[in-house]
C-alpha cells in the first residue's frame, strides 16, 4: 500500500533546491564564456579590433578582401548565400586562420530583412565591406529584375541595419559600368555617370541610396565608393582564386574563358565584337589585378571619416584591346587559344579605362601589378591546380 511520508518532503525540497541553484550557477557561467549565443568574441567590440562584415566574402573578389584584411589583423565576418561564392574558398581562409576570433561564417540571404537584422543584432560590427552582388553585364540585360533587387534593394537593407545598429562604416564596391559610354578618355571621378545596361544602373542607384543616406541629418556615416574597371588575377601565394559556376561560365570575365579554352574545356574563346570603333575594332578596357584592388579597399577603410563620403575609380589607367588580352592569355598558357569572332553583346560599350589620380593622391594608392601576363600566369597556375575549382560546395 502506497502512502506519504512527512519526514522525507523536506529533504526533497532540499535537494530541489540545490538542483535549481547548481543550474542556475551553470547556466551563468556558460553565458559568460566566449561562444554562448551572444557573448561570442564577434559579439562584441575589443578595443584596438576592428571588426568588418564582408558581404559576398566567398566570392572571388570577397574572397581576397577577406585574406587581406585577415593578414593584416581584422576580425572578420563572412555573409554568403554562396549563390556565386564558393565555400570552398572560405575553407581555405578558415584553414588559414583557425584562431578563435579571426573569422567566421554566416550563411544567409542579403535580400531577407529578418536575416540581415539578425546578423547586425547579433555582432559588433565596426565596418562593413559590401561586395555581394550579381555582376554580370550580359546577364543583367536578360534578368533585370533580379539584377535591381540583388544590388540596390539588398544595399538598401544593408544600410537600414547599419543605420539601426551603428555601424558608420561602409566600403562599397561599385563598377565602372556606372559611367556607361562617356564621350572622353579617360573616366575621372567628374565624368557623368549614365550607365547603358541594367547592372551598371542598379550599382548608380545604389551609390545615390548610399550617398542620399550618408547626407542625411545625424548619419555621420564615413563611406568609400570604389568604383573599379575589369579585375582579373589571383592571390600570388595560390591560395585562392577565380571559379564561376558552370553554368554562369558563358557570362564571366574574359580570363575565365581564356582559361577555360586553354584547358580544352570549351572548344575556343569567343570575342563578341570586332566592329567597334577601337585601333583594332575589339573592346578597349582598363584590367586591374585583384591584388591591387583589395589594397585599394584596405586603404579606403583606413581613411574613412565620419560625415564624409569618397568616391575613387580603381584602375590602372592604361586600357588595353580585348585582342591585346587574347595575345597575352596565350602567352601566360602556352596555348595557341582558338578565337571565334562574333557580334556585340548586349550592353557592352566600346572603350573604358581610368584616371585614376585622385585614388593615387588622396589614399596614396598605385596598381602595382600591371603586366599583363604576369597577372595572367599567377591566376593561369591556379586554375591548373584546380581544375575543377574549389570543388562542389
Amino acid at each position: 500500500m502506497d502512502y506519504f511520508d512527512a519526514r522525507r518532503k523536506p529533504h526533497n525540497v532540499g535537494k530541489i533546491i540545490a538542483a535549481l541553484v547548481l543550474t542556475t550557477l551553470c547556466i551563468f557561467v556558460l553565458k559568460q564564456s566566449p561562444g554562448f549565443g551572444g557573448n561570442s568574441v564577434f559579439s562584441r567590440h575589443e578595443h584596438g579590433v576592428t571588426h568588418v562584415l564582408v558581404t559576398g566574402g566567398a566570392g572571388y573578389i570577397g574572397s581576397h578582401a577577406a585574406l587581406r584584411l585577415l593578414k593584416d589583423n581584422y576580425r572578420v565576418t563572412i555573409v554568403d548565400n554562396l549563390s556565386r561564392g564558393n565555400m570552398g574558398a572560405v575553407k581555405v581562409l578558415q584553414g588559414l586562420f583557425p584562431q578563435p576570433g579571426r573569422l567566421q561564417f554566416i550563411f544567409a540571404d542579403l535580400g531577407n530583412q529578418k536575416s540581415v537584422n539578425k546578423i547586425f543584432a547579433e555582432n559588433a560590427f565596426d565596418a562593413v565591406m559590401h561586395f555581394a552582388a550579381v555582376a554580370y553585364v550580359g546577364e543583367s540585360t536578360l534578368e533585370p529584375l533580379r539584377y535591381y533587387h540583388n544590388i540596390t534593394s539588398n544595399t538598401l537593407l544593408i544600410l537600414e541595419a547599419m543605420a539601426s545598429h551603428g555601424v558608420q562604416t561602409l566600403i562599397y564596391s561599385s563598377t565602372c559600368a556606372t559611367y556607361g559610354e562617356p564621350d572622353k578618355m579617360p573616366i575621372t571621378e567628374a565624368t557623368p555617370q549614365f550607365p547603358i545596361n541594367p547592372y551598371g544602373k542598379a550599382k548608380k542607384m545604389a551609390e545615390d541610396i548610399i550617398i542620399d543616406f550618408s547626407n542625411s541629418k545625424g548619419a555621420d556615416m564615413a563611406v568609400m565608393i570604389l568604383r573599379y574597371f575589369n579585375v582579373i588575377g589571383s592571390d600570388p601565394e595560390g591560395r585562392l582564386g577565380e571559379a564561376p559556376r558552370p553554368e554562369l561560365r558563358e557570362h564571366g570575365r574574359i580570363s575565365g574563358a581564356c582559361f577555360d579554352a586553354a584547358l580544352g574545356v570549351i572548344p575556343g574563346l569567343k570575342v563578341k565584337g570586332t566592329d567597334y570603333p577601337t585601333a583594332d575594332g575589339t573592346c578597349i578596357r582598363d584590367y586591374i589585378d585583384v591584388t591591387d584592388l583589395v589594397d585599394a579597399h584596405v586603404k579606403a577603410l583606413n581613411k574613412a571619416e565620419p560625415r564624409k563620403v569618397g568616391i575613387y575609380n580603381v584602375g590602372t589607367g592604361r586600357g588595353r584591346s580585348v585582342n591585346e588580352f587574347v595575345d597575352a592569355c596565350k602567352k601566360a598558357t602556352g596555348v595557341n587559344i582558338k578565337i571565334e569572332y562574333l557580334n556585340r553583346r548586349p550592353g557592352d560599350y566600346a572603350e573604358v579605362y581610368s584616371d585614376p589620380t585622385k585614388i593615387n593622391k588622396e589614399l596614396n594608392w598605385t596598381a602595382h601589378y600591371t603586366d599583363l601576363k604576369e597577372s595572367l600566369s599567377v591566376a593561369w597556375r591556379w586554375q591548373k591546380s584546380h581544375p575543377r575549382g574549389y570543388g562542389p560546395n
